[in-house]
Formats: structure tokens, sequence, C-alpha cells
């Protein structure tokens, strides 16, 4: 009896209840009332869908537009110097790896979907202005750009970096309600936190359910090109079991094992595709309306930022917005929880002002020469007679586009195939990462969720796309629209308070740095020679020698940590709620300020090699003495200060406690 108890509270061990299970159960009634009754639902998507925006498009364009405006001022301002981590951290992955991960989870599928058939929609129907000519050819690619540009990213970066920040600096669960924690306090662990959370487990579900739903039509069109086999829904559905169990298998094989390898595969599929239409198509072409359509879109872009048609609007305006622009911008707010955490998951250690522009310009400029190669080579095609018959393919079925196009130019055959894996590696990476985000949405803090539980999401995504699928029926593209539009509509008003939560926690953190530097009123001892017996001599022999672990581990055990408890009960005189906490290789001092910011200052032993000059280093050889350099640091909340304390007496290292602590309440009175 005994096992089988510990068996089942290891099972439940992982989980979140109050997030978990409302999330799970209000997907399941989704799933179970979509597919009991397609039809009713298809008809409800559409009918929602149509007062969404109606009623919301305003806003939906207002708060992409914040959001940019909000991750630009971050990256430009003082704060773009803080790190998404305490001040010592390194990131965890390469520029290649980290770029990988970032590009085949924000937009994978959506641009091998949209690459080829979006422009050609615009050209051959635009918004406004004569159909098919060079002029609409131009705006064509300026609303693609405008679609999928800097707003997409600014609207991710503002997620992850408050994932980032409050998580890996603040030591707050890596979840959307920790980056409301300026705004509501502790309340982050009662009901409107876990409230903020199931709706951004809802709003991952069905942005994940939708790219999922564009990656199997276009995979069913990719088979039947290449196989025959027919384009159908239960073609479709039986795509969405095969590529659910192969995410359920990265799944579990974890960040590193599954996802990163995967996302490098993309990258590299993406870019063998990328160069051979490249090669192969108008190349002189290619990069002269490169240059023009980026020059065109900077130009244009705070004019369509809050363009929404409103002196000029009519049916064919509306219809413009609400089956591109609003549906675009639902589907990546839906989405920014997943890919913010995400990419949060993976920047660990990257500057704030390193990470934005990272995340706003690198992935941007691959996915607009990109565009331009697969978008401009079409119109290219269109408008010189080689390709003259896809606009009405475009039309006639948009998920085939990519096939068509890649059948006017040469080795046809081959570019299918690898059109076709890459489709299926993009679908595979969006859902083993959402998995993973949705799984850590729903896990108790730092706690290794269950694997059953990653495997219960992963379904849960393949059942929630399966759903959309039936519900569409025929139509199966405007029921994923309106999925996105409607769960982007509760998280679109919280996103924008965790962009303000997020500015007023880094200005006190600029606070907190500002008071590091003030000059306190008393000298501390640590400087002075001489103070206590402790001459100049001895601060030199102390300077130039090369202590081993054992000596830094007996610093900490007979100076430090004594100190720590001098100082600890002079505290508890004072009526303050102090601990002092020793480990082999460390010590902490923390001192309790209620509401406020707790101080503590710390002591780490850390590793080094040794350096060359010392006597030390003389008496071994080169190869032992790697890491046979210890220093004693001290660390206070934000991290790492990089200073070195072997060989102060007790007195002193009580004057650098103090000294850090009088920088402490300056910090508060600043904040108060």
């Amino acid at each position: 009896m005994k096992s089988k108890a510990s068996l089942s509270e290891r099972s439940v061990a992982g989980l979140n209840p109050p997030v978990f299970y409302p999330s799970a159960i209000l997907i399941f009634v989704f799933v179970v009332f979509t597919i009991a009754v397609p039809e009713t639902a298809g008809n409800l998507f559409g009918s929602l869908q149509d007062w969404i925006i109606d009623t919301f498009g305003w806003f939906y364009l207002l708060a992409m537009g914040i959001y940019l405006i909000l991750s630009l001022i971050l990256a430009l301002s003082r704060y773009g110097t803080f790190k998404l981590g305490p001040d010592h951290s390194e990131p965890d992955f390469s520029y290649l790896s980290w770029f990988a991960m970032l590009f085949s989870a924000g937009m994978g599928i959506g641009l091998i979907f949209y690459g080829v058939a979006e422009p050609v929609f615009h050209f051959a129907n635009p918004p406004e202005g004569t159909a098919e000519t060079a002029s609409a050819a131009r705006d064509a690619m300026l609303f693609t750009f405008f679609h999928w540009g800097l707003h997409v990213w600014g609207v991710y970066a503002i997620v992850a970096l408050a994932l980032a920040y409050f998580s890996f600096r603040h030591g707050l669960p890596l979840r959307i309600s920790s980056a409301l924690y300026p705004l509501i306090g502790k309340r982050i662990y009662g009901p409107i936190g876990n409230a903020v959370d199931i709706f951004a487990v809802f709003g991952t579900m069905f942005g994940i359910a939708t790219s999922l739903g564009l990656g199997v039509l276009q995979i069913n069109s990719g088979l039947s090109y290449l196989f025959g086999i027919p384009s159908s829904t239960t073609v479709q559905l039986i795509l969405v079991v095969l590529v659910t169990a192969m995410a359920t298998l990265s799944v579990i094989m974890g960040l590193d094992g599954g996802i990163r390898r995967l996302s490098e595969w993309n990258l590299r599929l993406a870019v063998l595709l990328l160069v051979f239409v490249i090669i192969v198509g108008p190349t002189l072409f290619i990069f002269q309306s490169l240059a023009q359509n980026i020059g065109t879109y900077l130009s244009s872009m705070v004019d369509m930022t809050f363009n929404i048609y409103a002196y000029t609007g009519n049916e064919e305006t509306n219809s413009f917005l609400g089956s591109w622009t609003l549906f675009y911008w639902a589907w990546f707010i839906a989405w920014s929880p997943f890919v913010g955490m995400f990419v949060a998951r993976v920047s660990r250690g990257r500057t704030i002002r390193e990470f934005v522009l990272g995340v706003l310009f690198v992935p941007v400029g691959v996915t607009f020469l990109w565009l331009t190669v697969f978008g401009d080579t079409a119109l290219n095609g269109i408008m010189n007679g080689t390709m003259p018959n896809l606009v009405d393919r475009v039309f006639a079925d948009s998920s085939t586009s990519l096939f068509h196009f890649l059948d006017a130019l040469p080795l046809a055959s081959i570019s299918s195939v690898i059109a076709t894996l890459l489709v299926i590696t993009f679908f595979v990476t969006s859902s083993d990462s959402g998995s993973m985000v949705i799984d850590t949405l729903t896990s108790k803090d730092g706690d290794e969720s269950p694997v059953w539980q990653r495997i219960f999401w992963a379904v849960s995504e393949g059942l929630v796309a399966a759903a959309l699928i039936l519900a569409g029926g025929e139509n199966v593209l405007s029921a994923l629209q309106a999925a996105s539009l409607a769960s982007a509509l509760p998280f679109a008003p919280i996103l924008i308070l965790v962009g303000f939560g997020l500015f007023k926690s880094l200005r006190i953190e600029a606070l907190k740095r500002d008071s590091m530097q003030h000059a306190t009123n008393t000298p501390g001892n640590v400087s002075r020679v001489g103070a206590g017996g402790y001459q100049w001599q001895d601060r030199l022999q102390t300077l130039v020698s090369s202590p081993r672990q054992q000596q830094v581990f007996t610093f900490l055990n007979e100076s430090v940590e004594p100190a720590m408890r001098e100082v600890a009960g002079e505290f508890e005189k004072q009526s303050l709620d102090v601990t002092v906490t020793q480990e082999e290789d460390r010590c902490y001092l923390r001192v309790n300020h209620g509401d406020e910011s707790d101080f503590i200052y710390g002591v780490r032993a850390r590793a080094y090699a040794t350096p060359s000059f010392t006597m030390n280093s003389l008496r071994h050889n080169t190869q032992s003495n790697k890491r046979g350099h210890y220093r004693a640091e001290v660390f206070l909340r934000e991290g790492g200060q990089q200073y070195n304390v072997v060989g102060y007496n007790r007195s002193q290292l009580i004057g650098d406690i103090l000294d850090q602590y009088e920088k402490h309440l300056h910090f508060l009175h600043l904040t108060r």
C-alpha cells in the first residue's frame, strides 16, 4: 500500500491543480462540443469572428502598436543593460542555436503557408487600387511585410522579456501571472494569477492549433502533389495523429535533446530551399525588390499600424482587415504566451538590449528575405507569364500555392520533397514547444512535471487541431481564424498590463543600481590598511596568493559565517527577522523587510584558472592548476558582485555587510 501511495503522489507531484484542471476541462468541453456538432460550432465561430472584428478590431491594432513601442523603448533605454538573470549569468545557447529556436517556434508554418499565397492574394484582390498591376505588386509585398514584420516580434519580445526577467532575475515562477507581480503582488499565487495562467493556456492552445491546422493542410497538399494522396478531412485527421505522435516523442526527449536539434534541422532545410529559389529564380530582381520592399515598409509602418479605415472603410477593406490584419494580430497575440515562454526559456543570461534587438531584427530580417524570395518570384512569374495559372490555383486552395509555385521552377520534384519535410519539422517543433510551454504553465513552481503530463498536452493540441478541422469542414481556414480571434481577446489587455508591470519593475531595478553607487556616510573599513591589526603587507600577500578550495571553505566556516552570525544577533536585537544559511561552499545572510525587498548578502566559493603571477602556481603544473584558484565572492540579491573577500578579518567582513546593507536601505528609500 505504501508503494502505491508514493507512486500516486509522484504522479501528481508536478501538477498545479488550480491551473491544470480548469484548463483541461475547458479544452475538453470545447473538443467534445466541436466534434459532436461540427456544423453548429462552425456557424458559431463565424458569428463570433464577425462580432470581434466589428467591435474590437480597433483595439487589436492599438495593442500591437503599443507592444512594439514598449519593446523598442526597453531596448534603447538604460534598462537595456540589465541581464535576464543574475548579473554574472551567461547565455545557455550559442547565437546559432538561439536564433534557430526563435525562428522555428515563432514563424515556421505560417511563413511556409503564406510565403507565396499572401502576396498573390493581395496582388489579385487588393483592398484599394487596381488589381494585377505593378502598383498592386508593390502594395502586395508591403502588406505582407507589415503582417510578418516588427509588430509580430514586438508582442513576442514583451511577453518573453517579462517572463525571463521575473523568473531568472527575481526567482518567480516561469508563468504569465508572474509578470503581473509589480501590479498585484503576491496575489499572483491566488485566483487572479491562476485566471491569467488559464487564459494563457487557452490562448496558447488555440494559437498552436491554428498553426497545426495550417500545417496539416499544407502537408496534405504536398503529399497530394508528390504521391497523389487525396486532400480530404480524413487524410488531414490521420496526419494530425501521425505528427502529434512525432511531437510527443520530441517532448519526451526534452528541450536540448529534441526541440533544439529539430529547430536546427528546420533552419538547415529552410536555408536550403531559400538558396535554391534564389539561384533558379530571378536573382537580380529578388535583391532589387528586397531593397525597395524594406524601404516601402519602413516609410509606411506608422500609418499602417493604426489604419483601421475608419474614414474610407467599405466592404472590401473590412473584409481585408478581418481576413488578414486582424486575424494575424489575434493569432500572434494568442501565440505570444507560447513563443514568449519558449523564447524566455532559451534566452537566460542575455541583456535586455541584446535580447530585444536580436528578437526584433534578426528573425524579421530573415523573414523579409524569405517573403521577397518566394513572394516576389511568384509575382514576377505571374506578370511575365511563366506562372500563368498561379493566381487561380492560390484562390482555389491556398495550401497548394507553394507546390504550384515550385512546379514552375526547375527540379520541382526535389524541391517539393524538401518543402514537405520542412512543413513537417516545423509542425513538430511548434507542437512540442507548445506542449513544453503549457506544461510549464500548469506545473508547480520548481517541480519537474511528470512525463504523462507532457504527453497529455501534446495529445490535447492534436485533438483541438482535429476538432477545428472537423468544425471547418471545407472552410477549415475560417474556423482556424475564428479560433485565434476569440482566444486572443481576453489576453490582449493582459499583455498591455504585463508591459507596464515590466516597466515598473525595471524602474525599481534602476533605482537599486543607483543606490549601489551611493556613497555611504561612513567609509567602510575593508579598504583601511592597518585597521584591526591588518597591515598592508598582509593585504598584499592576500592579493598575490592563490588559495585552494579547502582554504576558501575554511575561510567561510571560520570567518564569514561567524561574522554573519554576529551581525544577525545585532539585527535581532532591533526586532528584525534574520536568517543565516550555511552550506559547504557558501554562506548567506537574509534580512526580512516584510512587503519591501529583503536584504541578501552571500559569500560563495568560486573556482578559476590559477593566475600565472602567483607564487602558488609555480609549484604545480599547468594542467592541475586549470581550475585550482578559488575566490570567496560576494553575491547580493541581484547576483554576483565580482569582488573577492578572502583575507578579510571579521571586522572587515562586518563592515562590508553593513556597507551593502546601507546601500540597500538607500534603495528602499528611493522606492518609497
